[in-house]
């Protein structure tokens, strides 16, 4: 019996835009586009009316924005994801974007298999990040960001600094070695960590240390 098709809504302003990325996930062997929305309050009734697996979304649009737009998703469709595509990567469109709930974060010079494995990764429960917000996202978390200020108490259920920075990092959707390299740490002691992570936290597996870390303001 074969699976379910990932159902997708796609918001975005520009109807040339719009109309483009339907054909493109459409070919998408698995992927069905289930509707379309020209602005944010579009994106929000029609994820509400069609209950999509993921959300397309373009950040700049009339009336409401696209970081408003995914709050309001999220908040009333917790098992609806949300990856932005957009023209733009500054800081003040990426950090409020990802506050706001977004999984995923591509650019929209993005390739059709980019767009496919973001897709992908966002119904398996996974982040997926464009290299370049990635760094970006590493570089706030092993430095800090304005935009993201520490909390002020201690981390909870125990977790130490370090696990903190390793469950960003996996948040941020990087590997194991990808987490190991940033911090200078070997293989086996990130796997510790991540170990301990899901021991304090009770995660079962990546996707609920991510949520947790989303819960918990640590994204």
């Amino acid at each position: 019996m074969s699976e379910p098709p990932i159902r997708v809504l796609i918001a975005d302003d520009q109807r040339v835009v719009r109309d483009g990325l339907t054909m493109l996930v459409g070919l998408i062997d698995g992927v069905e586009v289930v509707a379309t929305a020209a602005d944010g309050v579009d994106a929000v009734e029609s994820a509400k009316r069609e209950r999509p697996d993921i959300v397309l979304m373009d950040l700049r649009m009339p009336g409401m924005e696209g970081a408003e737009a995914t709050r309001h998703i999220r908040a009333s469709l917790p098992e609806t994801q949300v990856l932005v595509l957009t023209t733009y990567a500054d800081d003040q469109s990426l950090f409020p974007a990802l506050k706001a709930g977004a999984r995923g974060y591509l650019t929209k010079d993005a390739s059709a298999e980019e767009i496919e494995q973001a897709i992908r990764a966002l119904a398996a429960g996974r982040t997926h990040l464009d290299p370049a917000i990635q760094q970006r996202l590493i570089a706030a978390v092993l430095q800090g960001q304005p935009s993201m200020p520490a909390r002020p108490q201690p981390p909870p259920d125990g977790l130490s600094s370090r696990e903190v920075e390793v469950l960003k990092l996996i948040a941020a959707g990087m590997s194991n070695g990808e987490i190991a390299t940033a911090l200078f740490l070997s293989n086996a002691t990130i796997k510790t960590h991540i170990n301990r992570i899901f021991s304090k936290t009770g995660a079962r597996d990546r996707a609920q240390a991510v949520r947790y870390a989303y819960q918990h303001g640590m994204v």
